[in-house]
Order: structure tokens, then sequence, then C-alpha cells
């Protein structure tokens, strides 16, 4: 079996599907590599990398042509308008992992369906115990949190820590961290290590152990939160009336921060208005606003995804591809995580689909010419 990597082609992305050192592994269960040349530079991995490790490099073409397995960041899904390119490129029977975007992209999920692709979605990874080494978004997501505190700090005109000097003491910086899934935990360690007072919140009551336990602040709101998670451990939509509540009990918390950092995204969904422009007024000039949920219309309402932008004097960050901006480390876990994921559904060389298995089943998104997965097929109207 050969798997193929081609070079990512969404504008800006600097990450790559497979690292070289992953491709031992993948010999040992039969399956040859094949990558695009160039396709790892910009995370730091050069072709001789991959030859060394016993790749093979070839043209775009030859990879699609040649490969049984497309390994990718971004598939068709999550790279609408660059993507459509690799249309041609594909063939009946080929399996394609990668993220595919596939509660939203009704139109790229339908032409993998039609090119008689095996899709997989990395999203759809069940977050059971079994799967978390397949954990992509958990990976990206524990990067994204770290490199938002790094913005933040860069923007803002105070420095985190506490300094006792000869002029005075200089007092913490406060954080405030709304969301506190893997990024926003990472948010609240890398913050604290900086030296910062942090504080965060999140609608699920649950994490509050584990926000003391990082050494931040938990901020209750007297909220009913008894739906708020699912069994997959994702925030779950809640109605408009919650978080008219909720922001309004936020008000004084961001009021009173340097710097916000939001994460709540809800999968397939655009992410809820958290931080208002009301709120954006409230804060301090030179205060900051790093929002992780951009890529999804973002928690700042006045939040311009993909940009910096300033606002009553404050920074307001919508990165919308955080983890590529750390690439030589989020190429390697996610090759991780879809190495694992490799050899969970390959053995010996050939592809071994179980779909009694949990793994398989939720996160297969296109088979024989239909859409297969439930989720999906709800999701797009289908």
């Amino acid at each position: 079996m050969i798997a193929g990597i081609p070079k990512e082609t969404f504008p800006n992305e600097k990450r790559v599907a497979l690292v070289p050192t992953a491709i031992p592994a993948l010999k040992k269960i039969g399956v040859d590599v094949m990558i695009e040349s160039g396709a790892g530079l910009s995370a730091g991995y050069s072709d001789a990398e991959y030859t060394d490790k016993g790749a093979t490099v070839g043209k775009r073409e030859e990879v699609f042509a040649k490969s049984d397995v497309i390994l990718q960041v971004r598939g068709l899904g999550a790279n609408p308008a660059a993507g459509k390119q690799d249309e041609k490129l594909f063939k009946e029977g080929q399996v394609v992992i990668g993220f595919q975007e596939p509660l939203t992209a009704k139109a790229e999920v339908g032409v993998l369906a039609k090119k008689k692709v095996t899709s997989f979605s990395m999203e759809l990874v069940p977050r059971i115990t079994r799967a978390q080494s397949m954990d992509a978004l958990s990976s990206m997501a524990n990067l994204a949190g770290y490199k938002a505190v790094l913005l933040a700090a860069d923007y803002l005109p105070k420095i985190f820590p506490m300094m006792m000097t000869a002029a005075g003491t200089i007092v913490a910086a406060k954080v405030f961290i709304v969301g506190v899934g893997v990024a926003g935990l990472q948010a609240i360690a890398t913050a604290r290590r900086l030296g910062a007072v942090v504080s965060a919140y999140d609608i699920r009551p649950a994490v509050k152990e584990q926000v003391l336990s990082l050494g931040a602040k938990f901020v209750e709101m007297e909220l009913e939160t008894g739906t708020a998670e699912d069994k997959g451990g994702y925030a779950r939509e809640m109605d408009e009336a919650f978080y008219q509540k909720q922001r309004e009990l936020m008000l004084r918390v961001v009021a009173d921060s340097d710097v916000v950092i939001t994460t709540a995204a809800v999968p397939g969904k655009k992410a809820p208005i958290l931080v208002t422009e009301e709120m954006v007024k409230g804060m301090h000039p030179g205060s900051v606003i790093v929002d992780l949920a951009a890529e999804r219309g973002g928690n700042c309402e006045v939040t311009e995804p993909g940009k910096t932008v300033e606002k009553y004097g404050v920074t307001i960050i919508g990165p919308d591809n955080l983890a590529s901006e750390l690439p030589f480390n989020s190429s390697q876990t996610y090759s991780k995580n879809i190495t694992n994921f490799l050899n969970l559904i390959v053995k010996e060389g050939q592809l071994n689909l179980n779909m009694e298995d949990e793994i398989v089943r939720e996160s297969v998104v296109t088979q024989g010419g239909e859409v297969v997965n439930p989720r999906v097929k709800e999701a797009l109207g289908l």
C-alpha cells in the first residue's frame, strides 16, 4: 500500500500531514510513503529527510495517481477554493484522510461521494479513551492555546509577571480565559508560566477542578448548565437567552481584564457571541482580545476573522489558522495522530475497515459513492 502526502494548498497553510520520523512505523505495517516535492519545507522538513527515511518524492499528479491512501492536513472540505484543482485527481476506491469540515462542506462532501472515494474526517474522531492518540482537534487546540497567549503578550503594552524593582512594584497582568477546553487549559497554563493573574470561565461546571489545579481562579456564574456538554465531551450549542444572561454576567469580568482569550466553539456551528461590542468599549485602552473562534465567526462581536484590528483602544486578534503558525510541532503531533489512525485501519499492507469499531464508524464520511455518516447526513440535510 502507498500513502501519498500532497503539499498543502490552503493559503498560508504551513503544516504537512506526515513528518519523516513517522515513515519507519508505517513501513512496519506495510505502507510505503510517496510525498510531493516540497510538501514539508514550510514545516521545516526537507525532501532529503523524507528520502533518508525511505520515502519517494514525486509531482502532485504522481502522488494522487500512485497512492492508495491520501493523507492531508486540509482535505477538500477544509480547502474548498484551492482544493478544486485536486477534484480531477481523486480515483475510485482511494482513501482520503484529513480535516474535512464535513458538517458544513456539503458540496465538497458530495464531490468525494461522487468520486467514490472513502473519506475520513479527523474532526469526527470520537472523544473516547482509546482514540485519544488520534484526536487531532485536541492536538491543534493545545498548540493554538499556547500561541494565543504569546500573541497577547506581544501586543499588550504591559508585562505579564509582577516585578519588584527599585522604581516600585509592577503589577501582574490580568488574563481571562473564556472556554476551558484543550486550548483554554493550555492558555491558562502558559499565561500562568508567564506570571499573569489568570481567571477562567466555562459553561461546563465540571472543568472548575481543572482550572483550579492550574493555579487560576474559576469565575462562577449563576446559570443553568446541566445540558452544556454532550456525550463526546464537547460544548453544546445553547439558546440565545442563555448566552444573553451569560454576557450580562461577564461584563464586569471582561472590563477588569488586560487580556481576554476566547476559545468557545461548537463543532459544525457558528461560534457563539460571548464578548459584545459593549464589553469591548468597557475595557481599558491597550487591552487585548485573542479570539480563537475567529475561524467560526468569532466569540467577540467585533472580531474580523484573519485580521488584527484596533477598536475603542482595544486590540482584537482574530487568527484563523493559529496551529499553522507553529508548523514544525503541529505537523509532528498531527502526523502522530494520523499514523495512529492508519494503524487502526491498515493490517499487513491492506485496508481493513471494521465498521463495528466506533472510531472507524464515526469518522468515515463517504464510501462506495454515498455519504454514509449519519451525523454528517443530518447536518447537511441529506
